[in-house]
């Protein structure tokens, strides 16, 4: 489990990574969700770090337009 100020960090770059994402996307979003997550528990906690990490997941993210 992350602490308080961990979590808002997660889930604001979340938000802004997302922004363009419609809510219909929901595949998109976990996805990247995941990815955070996961750079997260391997010790990358800087918002820069994790908006890269978003940002990669995000262009490689299953679509239901692909």
């Amino acid at each position: 489990m992350f602490d308080t100020a961990t979590t808002a960090v997660l889930r604001a770059v979340l938000d802004e990574v997302c922004e363009s994402v419609s809510a219909r996307e929901i595949g998109a979003r976990t996805h990247v969700a995941a990815k955070v997550q996961e750079a997260a528990t391997r010790g990358e906690v800087s918002p820069e770090g994790l908006r890269q990490v978003g940002r990669k997941a995000l262009s490689r993210a299953p679509t239901m337009w692909r």
